[in-house]
């Protein structure tokens, strides 16, 4: 009986429901989990913005200058820990288990690498515009107020994982931590002069992922704000007595 109940099921509605696998993303979100990232979201803020000052001080202070240097470390190894920590809470509160690491592969990525880290900034930035009921900005205000944060971040991080690399290599150009940040920003923009290259293995890939992240981020608000001129104008015709065109 049972079985025949399912076969009817099956002909009439689609699968029976405990044949069907809902994606991850379909399901709702466990209200533990809500709960803990709205608790969190600006706590791992401030512990992001204490990562990237770490990690600036490691790079920009000369090696062995005491007592910065150590502490620069000591707190670039507590951020990390508090990030470790969220993941493996988030991981279990949200029910995935294993596919928790697929669905959420940016905060995989932003916890395996050290350069990504500082991007917790931009994320956590976008997850507390979320919580809130009304958010400050509208959509295409918090498309450009998320890609000009997005820029400063990745470009600031960037210059300082390259020069870390490109200070010390025979034949660089990058000499400088102010070579670095000219050398991000004609990256970033698109530009790329060409007076000031990577020559290191790992320079250049931060070099590239740098160039695919620019030309995103000057898709996103030259989209959005095309986008807001067609609604103003849009708008501004809607308004117009008849005749007056």
């Amino acid at each position: 009986m049972a079985q025949a109940a399912r076969v009817a099921g099956a002909a009439h509605g689609g699968a029976p429901r405990c044949w069907r696998h809902e994606r991850p993303r379909d399901r709702p979100r466990p209200r533990r989990l809500t709960e803990w990232e709205r608790r969190t979201d600006v706590p791992l803020l401030v512990a992001s913005l204490l990562y990237l000052a770490g990690y600036a001080v490691r790079v920009l202070v000369p090696p062995r200058t005491e007592p910065w240097s150590d502490a620069a470390l000591v707190l670039i190894g507590v951020t990390w820990f508090l990030f470790a920590l969220d993941y493996g809470v988030r991981l279990r509160l949200s029910g995935l288990g294993r596919r928790f690491v697929r669905v959420h592969w940016l905060d995989t990525l932003v916890l395996v690498l050290p350069p990504l880290r500082p991007l917790r900034v931009v994320q956590l930035l976008t997850r507390v515009q979320l919580h809130r009921e009304r958010p400050r900005l509208s959509l295409y205000g918090r498309v450009m107020a998320y890609a000009g944060t997005s820029a400063l971040v990745l470009g600031f991080t960037a210059s300082l994982a390259v020069y870390q690399q490109e200070r010390d290599a025979p034949g660089s150009t990058i000499r400088t931590f102010g070579d670095s940040v000219w050398w991000a920003c004609a990256t970033l923009t698109t530009v790329g002069y060409g007076d000031a290259v990577p020559v290191t293995p790992l320079g250049r890939v931060i070099a590239a992922a740098l160039m695919a992240c620019g030309l995103a981020l000057l898709g996103a608000v030259t989209g959005s704000f095309s986008s807001w001129l067609v609604q103003v104008f849009a708008r501004q015709d809607g308004t117009r007595p008849p005749g007056s065109r």
